[in-house]
């Protein structure tokens, strides 16, 4: 059951990655295109203003649920990489539940905004804002269910001890990957590493 699943989430991730590069191009041709047109025609165009913002909010929010499926945000670990295994497993715990609490908080205060927020209009491209600030109910949503899904997992003791530092250097994710691989190669081969 937990194949299937991690594949669905899988496709999920990298399906929010090509809506982020969609964003990133959206916002890339606008402006760049805006720029050339205010001077070389000395004109513009109006929504080259305001597309880009939103796509730019869409990114940054999207971007910290890939961030948080892939555990790529930033930290500091010194504290936890003292502590032995148990201590390693309460402070994950800790902190996965800090941060549903968090999430919880977003989709409520999101909710409790969602009326003035669907009421009011963009200024030039006249969408509801729903379509803009709205994304937060996807984000909240999102990595709450990452956070529960891990406190899960660590009740059952399906954490590895590698996940409980969540903090790793630029590279490092892929680096820790291959050592498993390896390591999982060796065993499978008889090898002792």
């Amino acid at each position: 059951m937990a194949k299937p699943l991690k594949a669905l989430a899988d496709a999920l991730t990298r399906g929010l990655e090509i809506v982020m590069v969609l964003c990133m191009v959206v916002m890339l041709a606008m402006v760049f295109g805006n720029v050339l047109l205010r001077l070389f025609f000395n004109s513009g165009i109006d929504l080259s203003e305001e597309i880009p913002r939103y796509a730019f909010v869409w990114m940054t929010f999207l971007g910290a649920i890939v961030g948080m499926r892939r555990r790529a945000h930033l930290g500091v670990d010194m504290l936890v990489r003292a502590l032995p295994a148990l201590g390693r497993r309460i402070c994950w715990g800790i902190s996965q539940a800090v941060m549903l609490v968090c999430c919880g908080y977003i989709v409520y205060g999101t909710w409790l905004q969602h009326d003035i927020i669907a009421g009011t209009s963009s200024p030039v491209a006249q969408i509801s804002t729903l379509w803009v600030f709205g994304v937060s109910y996807l984000t909240g949503g999102a990595i709450g269910l990452i956070c529960l899904s891990n406190l899960v997992r660590l009740a059952a003791g399906k954490v590895e001890e590698s996940e409980l530092i969540d903090v790793h250097e630029e590279g490092m994710g892929e680096a820790i990957e291959a050592e498993r691989e390896m390591v999982e190669q060796q065993a499978r081969s008889g090898v002792r590493p």
